[in-house]
Protein backbone atom coordinates (compact mmCIF):
# COMPACT_ATOMS: atom_id res chain seq x y z
CA UNK A 1 0.00 0.00 0.00
CA UNK A 2 1.57 3.40 -1.00
CA UNK A 3 1.53 6.17 1.30
CA UNK A 4 -0.69 9.09 0.19
CA UNK A 5 0.23 12.87 0.78
CA UNK A 6 -1.98 15.52 0.65
CA UNK A 7 -0.05 18.44 -1.26
CA UNK A 8 -3.01 20.91 -2.18
CA UNK A 9 -5.72 22.67 -0.16
CA UNK A 10 -8.92 24.64 -1.77
CA UNK A 11 -10.94 26.21 0.68
CA UNK A 12 -13.82 28.71 -0.25
CA UNK A 13 -15.92 29.70 3.06
CA UNK A 14 -17.57 32.27 3.83
CA UNK A 15 -14.98 33.57 5.49
CA UNK A 16 -12.54 33.75 2.43
CA UNK A 17 -11.01 32.50 -0.36
CA UNK A 18 -8.04 30.38 -0.47
CA UNK A 19 -6.84 28.27 2.73
CA UNK A 20 -4.43 31.13 4.00
CA UNK A 21 -7.27 33.63 4.42
CA UNK A 22 -9.85 30.84 5.67
CA UNK A 23 -7.68 28.96 8.12
CA UNK A 24 -6.08 32.59 9.06
CA UNK A 25 -10.14 33.74 10.30
CA UNK A 26 -10.24 30.35 11.84
CA UNK A 27 -7.83 31.06 14.37
CA UNK A 28 -8.68 34.31 14.95
CA UNK A 29 -12.12 32.72 15.90
CA UNK A 30 -13.70 34.96 13.45
CA UNK A 31 -17.30 33.70 11.82
CA UNK A 32 -19.08 34.23 8.87
CA UNK A 33 -22.69 33.54 10.24
CA UNK A 34 -25.29 36.89 9.93
CA UNK A 35 -28.40 37.29 8.76
CA UNK A 36 -29.00 36.03 5.02
CA UNK A 37 -29.24 38.58 2.09
CA UNK A 38 -29.32 36.75 -1.29
CA UNK A 39 -33.28 36.02 -0.74
CA UNK A 40 -35.92 37.43 1.33
CA UNK A 41 -36.14 34.26 4.58
CA UNK A 42 -39.18 35.81 6.71
CA UNK A 43 -41.52 32.50 5.50
CA UNK A 44 -38.47 30.84 7.30
CA UNK A 45 -37.86 29.54 10.98
CA UNK A 46 -34.24 30.20 10.47
CA UNK A 47 -32.82 33.40 8.97
CA UNK A 48 -29.19 33.07 9.55
CA UNK A 49 -26.28 31.64 7.57
CA UNK A 50 -22.67 31.85 6.64
CA UNK A 51 -23.16 33.12 2.51
CA UNK A 52 -20.77 34.05 0.13
CA UNK A 53 -21.17 36.88 -0.79
CA UNK A 54 -18.25 38.05 -3.45
CA UNK A 55 -17.78 35.19 -5.47
CA UNK A 56 -16.05 35.46 -8.55
CA UNK A 57 -16.83 32.38 -11.10
CA UNK A 58 -14.32 33.55 -13.65
CA UNK A 59 -11.54 33.69 -11.64
CA UNK A 60 -11.71 29.61 -11.82
CA UNK A 61 -13.43 28.77 -14.93
CA UNK A 62 -13.90 29.82 -18.94
CA UNK A 63 -17.30 31.18 -19.90
CA UNK A 64 -18.43 28.18 -21.87
CA UNK A 65 -18.34 26.24 -18.84
CA UNK A 66 -20.03 29.01 -16.24
CA UNK A 67 -23.36 28.89 -19.04
CA UNK A 68 -24.02 25.45 -18.08
CA UNK A 69 -23.11 25.68 -13.96
CA UNK A 70 -24.98 26.09 -11.40
CA UNK A 71 -23.36 27.90 -8.44
CA UNK A 72 -23.02 24.79 -6.55
CA UNK A 73 -21.03 23.37 -9.27
CA UNK A 74 -19.10 26.93 -9.97
CA UNK A 75 -18.06 26.51 -5.74
CA UNK A 76 -16.84 22.86 -6.81
CA UNK A 77 -14.63 24.50 -9.56
CA UNK A 78 -13.10 27.05 -7.49
CA UNK A 79 -12.39 24.28 -4.70
CA UNK A 80 -10.61 22.11 -7.26
CA UNK A 81 -8.45 24.85 -9.19
CA UNK A 82 -7.64 26.63 -5.60
CA UNK A 83 -6.41 23.05 -4.37
CA UNK A 84 -4.49 22.46 -7.64
CA UNK A 85 -3.42 26.25 -7.85
CA UNK A 86 -1.82 25.32 -4.12
CA UNK A 87 -0.18 22.44 -4.90
CA UNK A 88 1.87 23.27 -7.56
CA UNK A 89 1.38 20.36 -9.94
CA UNK A 90 1.99 20.56 -13.41
CA UNK A 91 -0.95 18.06 -14.93
CA UNK A 92 1.25 18.34 -18.17
CA UNK A 93 3.91 16.09 -16.83
CA UNK A 94 1.15 13.68 -15.58
CA UNK A 95 -0.67 10.60 -17.26
CA UNK A 96 -4.11 12.07 -17.21
CA UNK A 97 -5.28 9.12 -17.02
CA UNK A 98 -3.34 8.14 -13.64
CA UNK A 99 -4.97 11.27 -12.19
CA UNK A 100 -8.51 10.71 -10.31
CA UNK A 101 -11.30 13.13 -9.59
CA UNK A 102 -13.72 11.95 -6.54
CA UNK A 103 -16.58 14.66 -5.47
CA UNK A 104 -19.11 15.03 -3.11
CA UNK A 105 -22.28 17.24 -3.52
CA UNK A 106 -26.00 17.50 -2.60
CA UNK A 107 -27.01 19.16 -5.92
CA UNK A 108 -30.66 17.89 -6.44
CA UNK A 109 -31.93 20.77 -9.30
CA UNK A 110 -30.73 23.42 -12.14
CA UNK A 111 -30.72 26.77 -11.55
CA UNK A 112 -33.42 27.41 -9.43
CA UNK A 113 -34.52 31.14 -11.42
CA UNK A 114 -34.57 28.81 -14.70
CA UNK A 115 -36.67 26.26 -12.84
CA UNK A 116 -39.12 29.34 -11.68
CA UNK A 117 -38.89 30.73 -14.48
CA UNK A 118 -39.67 27.87 -16.59
CA UNK A 119 -42.77 26.76 -14.00
CA UNK A 120 -44.55 29.87 -14.32
CA UNK A 121 -45.27 28.63 -17.88
CA UNK A 122 -47.57 26.55 -16.66
CA UNK A 123 -49.38 29.01 -14.40
CA UNK A 124 -52.98 29.73 -15.99
CA UNK A 125 -54.27 33.33 -15.77
CA UNK A 126 -56.60 31.95 -12.42
CA UNK A 127 -53.44 30.82 -10.62
CA UNK A 128 -54.04 26.98 -11.65
CA UNK A 129 -51.38 24.80 -12.17
CA UNK A 130 -51.61 23.69 -15.78
CA UNK A 131 -49.44 20.85 -17.06
CA UNK A 132 -50.75 20.30 -20.50
CA UNK A 133 -50.35 24.23 -20.63
CA UNK A 134 -46.92 23.48 -19.70
CA UNK A 135 -46.18 21.12 -22.18
CA UNK A 136 -47.47 22.90 -25.15
CA UNK A 137 -44.97 25.76 -23.40
CA UNK A 138 -41.74 24.03 -22.27
CA UNK A 139 -39.36 24.39 -25.06
CA UNK A 140 -39.84 28.23 -25.17
CA UNK A 141 -40.34 28.29 -21.49
CA UNK A 142 -37.26 26.49 -19.86
CA UNK A 143 -33.40 27.49 -20.72
CA UNK A 144 -32.49 25.26 -22.94
CA UNK A 145 -29.83 23.78 -21.24
CA UNK A 146 -32.27 22.93 -18.36
CA UNK A 147 -31.65 19.71 -18.13
CA UNK A 148 -27.47 19.64 -18.59
CA UNK A 149 -27.07 22.22 -15.58
CA UNK A 150 -29.07 20.03 -13.87
CA UNK A 151 -26.70 16.61 -14.28
CA UNK A 152 -26.09 16.02 -10.05
CA UNK A 153 -22.40 14.26 -11.03
CA UNK A 154 -21.58 17.98 -13.52
CA UNK A 155 -18.61 19.01 -11.54
CA UNK A 156 -16.71 15.72 -12.15
CA UNK A 157 -17.31 16.74 -16.16
CA UNK A 158 -16.16 20.82 -15.60
CA UNK A 159 -13.43 19.86 -13.21
CA UNK A 160 -11.89 17.05 -15.10
CA UNK A 161 -12.31 19.50 -18.33
CA UNK A 162 -10.71 22.16 -16.96
CA UNK A 163 -7.05 19.87 -16.48
CA UNK A 164 -7.84 16.93 -19.42
CA UNK A 165 -7.78 14.46 -16.91
CA UNK A 166 -9.50 10.74 -18.15
CA UNK A 167 -8.45 8.67 -14.71
CA UNK A 168 -10.54 7.12 -12.00
CA UNK A 169 -13.78 9.41 -11.05
CA UNK A 170 -16.88 9.14 -9.12
CA UNK A 171 -19.71 11.40 -7.89
CA UNK A 172 -20.89 10.60 -4.19
CA UNK A 173 -24.20 12.40 -3.16
CA UNK A 174 -25.16 13.16 0.78
CA UNK A 175 -24.81 15.64 3.50
CA UNK A 176 -21.83 15.88 5.37
CA UNK A 177 -20.35 12.26 4.55
CA UNK A 178 -20.38 12.94 1.19
CA UNK A 179 -17.39 15.17 0.63
CA UNK A 180 -15.08 12.87 3.47
CA UNK A 181 -15.90 10.10 1.21
CA UNK A 182 -14.89 11.34 -1.77
CA UNK A 183 -11.54 12.08 -0.28
CA UNK A 184 -11.51 8.24 1.43
CA UNK A 185 -12.20 7.00 -2.44
CA UNK A 186 -9.24 8.72 -3.82
CA UNK A 187 -7.11 8.06 -0.77
CA UNK A 188 -7.95 4.07 -1.94
CA UNK A 189 -7.57 4.87 -5.35
CA UNK A 190 -3.53 5.99 -4.98
CA UNK A 191 -2.96 3.44 -2.07
CA UNK A 192 -3.77 0.83 -4.50
CA UNK A 193 -1.71 2.12 -7.48
CA UNK A 194 -5.17 2.78 -9.56
CA UNK A 195 -3.81 6.27 -9.35
CA UNK A 196 -0.94 8.52 -8.81
CA UNK A 197 -2.87 12.01 -8.01
CA UNK A 198 -6.30 12.86 -7.36
CA UNK A 199 -8.08 15.63 -6.68
CA UNK A 200 -11.08 15.40 -4.18
CA UNK A 201 -13.36 17.21 -1.99
CA UNK A 202 -16.76 18.42 -1.23
CA UNK A 203 -19.11 21.42 -1.96
CA UNK A 204 -22.34 22.63 -1.45
CA UNK A 205 -24.57 25.80 -1.55
CA UNK A 206 -25.88 25.12 1.58
CA UNK A 207 -26.92 29.07 2.33
CA UNK A 208 -29.20 28.98 -0.72
CA UNK A 209 -32.84 29.09 -0.71
CA UNK A 210 -33.52 25.72 -1.85
CA UNK A 211 -31.40 23.90 0.58
CA UNK A 212 -32.72 26.15 3.53
CA UNK A 213 -36.08 25.35 2.30
CA UNK A 214 -35.37 21.63 2.44
CA UNK A 215 -33.24 21.94 5.79
CA UNK A 216 -35.90 24.55 7.52
CA UNK A 217 -38.53 21.90 8.35
CA UNK A 218 -36.42 19.01 9.47
CA UNK A 219 -35.98 20.40 13.51
CA UNK A 220 -32.14 20.82 12.73
CA UNK A 221 -31.80 24.45 12.13
CA UNK A 222 -31.71 27.21 15.37
CA UNK A 223 -33.69 28.77 15.23
CA UNK A 224 -32.73 31.60 17.55
CA UNK A 225 -32.11 34.14 15.11
CA UNK A 226 -32.04 37.07 18.01
CA UNK A 227 -28.67 35.37 19.31
CA UNK A 228 -27.03 35.56 15.42
CA UNK A 229 -23.81 34.56 15.21
CA UNK A 230 -24.46 33.22 18.96
CA UNK A 231 -27.04 31.04 17.91
CA UNK A 232 -24.48 28.00 16.82
CA UNK A 233 -23.51 26.16 20.03
CA UNK A 234 -21.84 23.26 19.58
CA UNK A 235 -21.75 21.08 22.51
CA UNK A 236 -23.35 23.70 24.39
CA UNK A 237 -25.77 23.66 27.22
CA UNK A 238 -28.00 26.16 25.22
CA UNK A 239 -27.50 24.65 21.97
CA UNK A 240 -30.71 24.30 19.48
CA UNK A 241 -29.66 23.61 16.16
CA UNK A 242 -27.18 24.45 13.11
CA UNK A 243 -26.89 27.08 10.59
CA UNK A 244 -25.69 26.85 7.17
CA UNK A 245 -22.91 28.08 5.01
CA UNK A 246 -21.87 27.89 1.40
CA UNK A 247 -18.99 26.34 0.36
CA UNK A 248 -16.26 23.88 -1.03
CA UNK A 249 -13.26 22.14 0.24
CA UNK A 250 -10.79 20.48 -1.61
CA UNK A 251 -7.59 18.26 -1.84
CA UNK A 252 -4.54 17.28 -4.11
CA UNK A 253 -3.37 13.83 -3.11
CA UNK A 254 -0.63 12.10 -4.42
CA UNK A 255 1.42 9.28 -4.16
CA UNK A 256 4.04 10.58 -0.94
CA UNK A 257 6.85 9.04 -2.78
CA UNK A 258 6.20 11.25 -6.48
CA UNK A 259 5.34 14.44 -4.06
CA UNK A 260 8.43 14.24 -2.41
CA UNK A 261 10.18 13.72 -5.62
CA UNK A 262 8.79 17.17 -7.09
CA UNK A 263 9.50 18.81 -3.93
CA UNK A 264 5.94 19.54 -2.89
CA UNK A 265 5.04 20.52 0.16
CA UNK A 266 3.36 18.09 1.95
CA UNK A 267 0.27 18.70 4.83
CA UNK A 268 -0.15 15.95 5.96
CA UNK A 269 -0.91 12.17 5.12
CA UNK A 270 -3.94 10.57 5.03
CA UNK A 271 -3.71 7.05 6.98
CA UNK A 272 -6.78 5.60 7.47
CA UNK A 273 -10.59 5.37 6.05
CA UNK A 274 -13.22 3.89 7.86
CA UNK A 275 -17.29 3.92 7.19
CA UNK A 276 -19.82 2.85 9.50
CA UNK A 277 -23.87 2.90 9.36
CA UNK A 278 -26.25 4.01 11.67
CA UNK A 279 -29.79 3.51 10.49
CA UNK A 280 -32.07 5.10 13.13
CA UNK A 281 -32.42 7.85 10.37
CA UNK A 282 -32.16 11.66 10.98
CA UNK A 283 -32.15 10.52 15.32
CA UNK A 284 -28.45 9.19 15.60
CA UNK A 285 -27.82 6.06 17.63
CA UNK A 286 -27.48 7.44 21.82
CA UNK A 287 -24.49 5.77 22.45
CA UNK A 288 -22.28 6.72 19.44
CA UNK A 289 -21.34 3.24 18.82
CA UNK A 290 -22.13 3.51 14.94
CA UNK A 291 -19.42 6.46 15.16
CA UNK A 292 -17.22 5.24 17.54
CA UNK A 293 -16.80 2.18 15.38
CA UNK A 294 -15.35 4.15 12.14
CA UNK A 295 -13.09 6.10 14.45
CA UNK A 296 -11.97 2.88 15.69
CA UNK A 297 -11.72 1.37 12.94
CA UNK A 298 -9.91 4.42 11.34
CA UNK A 299 -7.09 5.19 14.04
CA UNK A 300 -6.49 0.99 13.64
CA UNK A 301 -5.23 1.40 10.11
CA UNK A 302 -3.69 4.58 11.00
CA UNK A 303 -1.99 2.80 14.00
CA UNK A 304 -1.67 5.77 16.35
CA UNK A 305 -2.89 7.91 18.62
CA UNK A 306 -5.16 10.50 18.08
CA UNK A 307 -4.07 14.15 19.34
CA UNK A 308 -6.92 16.52 17.91
CA UNK A 309 -10.33 15.35 16.29
CA UNK A 310 -12.24 17.64 13.80
CA UNK A 311 -15.73 16.94 14.70
CA UNK A 312 -19.09 16.85 13.19
CA UNK A 313 -20.52 19.27 16.05
CA UNK A 314 -23.95 20.10 14.37
CA UNK A 315 -25.33 21.79 17.84
CA UNK A 316 -28.58 19.23 17.83
CA UNK A 317 -29.08 17.95 21.07
CA UNK A 318 -29.00 14.37 20.59
CA UNK A 319 -26.09 14.74 17.56
CA UNK A 320 -23.95 16.36 20.05
CA UNK A 321 -24.70 13.86 22.76
CA UNK A 322 -24.00 10.95 20.65
CA UNK A 323 -20.48 12.48 19.24
CA UNK A 324 -19.48 13.06 22.61
CA UNK A 325 -19.84 9.57 23.55
CA UNK A 326 -18.34 8.19 20.41
CA UNK A 327 -14.94 10.54 21.14
CA UNK A 328 -14.83 8.80 24.86
CA UNK A 329 -15.13 5.86 23.42
CA UNK A 330 -13.41 5.30 20.67
CA UNK A 331 -10.24 7.62 21.81
CA UNK A 332 -10.38 7.95 25.69
CA UNK A 333 -8.49 11.22 27.08
CA UNK A 334 -5.73 11.61 24.65
CA UNK A 335 -7.05 13.65 22.09
CA UNK A 336 -9.03 17.32 21.87
CA UNK A 337 -11.69 18.34 19.55
CA UNK A 338 -13.41 21.51 17.95
CA UNK A 339 -15.64 21.71 15.42
CA UNK A 340 -15.35 24.76 12.85
CA UNK A 341 -18.70 25.30 12.40
CA UNK A 342 -19.74 27.79 14.30
CA UNK A 343 -17.36 29.50 11.72
CA UNK A 344 -18.02 28.73 8.41
CA UNK A 345 -21.61 27.21 9.07
CA UNK A 346 -22.73 23.67 8.58
CA UNK A 347 -21.06 23.03 4.64
CA UNK A 348 -23.43 19.88 4.31
CA UNK A 349 -21.99 17.85 1.70
CA UNK A 350 -18.87 19.86 2.28
CA UNK A 351 -18.65 19.61 5.69
CA UNK A 352 -16.81 16.30 6.13
CA UNK A 353 -14.24 17.24 3.50
CA UNK A 354 -13.73 20.77 5.43
CA UNK A 355 -12.85 18.74 8.86
CA UNK A 356 -10.21 16.67 6.62
CA UNK A 357 -8.39 19.98 5.38
CA UNK A 358 -8.97 21.48 9.26
CA UNK A 359 -7.09 18.46 10.52
CA UNK A 360 -4.40 18.63 7.50
CA UNK A 361 -4.05 22.18 8.48
CA UNK A 362 -3.71 21.97 12.30
CA UNK A 363 -0.63 19.05 11.59
CA UNK A 364 0.58 21.71 9.35
CA UNK A 365 1.00 24.37 10.96
CA UNK A 366 0.99 23.07 14.79
CA UNK A 367 -2.32 24.90 15.97
CA UNK A 368 -5.87 24.44 16.64
CA UNK A 369 -8.83 26.50 15.79
CA UNK A 370 -11.86 26.79 18.69
CA UNK A 371 -14.90 26.06 18.60
CA UNK A 372 -16.54 29.44 19.31
CA UNK A 373 -20.24 29.76 21.13
CA UNK A 374 -19.30 26.81 23.71
CA UNK A 375 -19.21 29.13 26.98
CA UNK A 376 -21.16 26.29 29.04
CA UNK A 377 -20.27 22.56 28.30
CA UNK A 378 -23.03 20.12 28.48
CA UNK A 379 -22.13 17.43 30.93
CA UNK A 380 -23.65 15.21 28.97
CA UNK A 381 -21.04 16.68 26.11
CA UNK A 382 -18.13 15.67 27.99
CA UNK A 383 -14.46 15.62 26.47
CA UNK A 384 -11.58 18.24 25.68
CA UNK A 385 -13.15 20.73 23.55
CA UNK A 386 -11.03 23.43 22.20
CA UNK A 387 -13.19 26.70 23.07
CA UNK A 388 -12.94 30.42 22.56
CA UNK A 389 -9.87 30.39 20.97
CA UNK A 390 -7.07 28.67 19.10
CA UNK A 391 -4.59 26.21 21.06
CA UNK A 392 -1.15 25.90 19.48
CA UNK A 393 -0.60 22.17 19.68
CA UNK A 394 1.77 19.69 18.10
CA UNK A 395 -0.30 17.43 15.85
CA UNK A 396 1.11 14.04 15.10
CA UNK A 397 -2.12 12.34 14.47
CA UNK A 398 -5.78 13.52 13.70
CA UNK A 399 -9.44 12.27 12.74
CA UNK A 400 -11.71 13.92 10.93
CA UNK A 401 -15.61 13.10 10.72
CA UNK A 402 -18.26 13.22 8.59
CA UNK A 403 -21.85 11.90 9.81
CA UNK A 404 -24.52 12.09 6.97
CA UNK A 405 -28.45 12.71 7.66
CA UNK A 406 -29.27 9.61 7.72
CA UNK A 407 -27.36 7.71 9.57
CA UNK A 408 -23.37 7.50 7.60
CA UNK A 409 -20.63 7.95 9.67
CA UNK A 410 -17.03 8.64 7.99
CA UNK A 411 -13.79 9.03 9.47
CA UNK A 412 -10.70 9.82 7.81
CA UNK A 413 -7.25 9.47 10.05
CA UNK A 414 -4.58 12.32 9.02
CA UNK A 415 -1.06 12.31 10.11
CA UNK A 416 2.07 13.95 9.86
CA UNK A 417 4.46 13.20 7.18
CA UNK A 418 7.09 10.66 7.84
CA UNK A 419 5.49 9.69 10.88
CA UNK A 420 6.62 6.31 11.96
CA UNK A 421 3.49 4.82 13.29
CA UNK A 422 2.82 0.99 13.98
CA UNK A 423 0.29 -1.11 15.26
CA UNK A 424 -2.24 0.60 17.97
Amino acid sequence: MRSVAITGIGLLTGLGTGRQETWKRLLDGDTAIRPVTAYDPSSFRTRLAAEIDDFQPERFAPRRSLRMATRNDQFAIAGAVLAVEDSGIDFDTCDPGRVGVFVGGNKEISNPDHMLAGALAGRREDGVADVRQLGRRYSSAFYPLYYVEGLQAASLFYISQRYGLTGPNAYFHGTADAGATAIGRAFRSISRGESQVAIAGGFDDAASWWTASKMDGLGVLSTDNDRLAEAFRPYDVDRSGSLLGDGAAFVVLEDAELARRRGAHVYAEITGVAATFDGRLLTPEPTGEPLAAAITKARAQAGAEIDFVATHGCATRLGDVSEARALRSALGDGACATSVKPATGHLVAAAGALNVVVCALAIDAGAVPPTLNLDRPDPDCDFDWVAGQARQLRVRNAIAIGRGLEGQQVAVALGAPGETRGAS
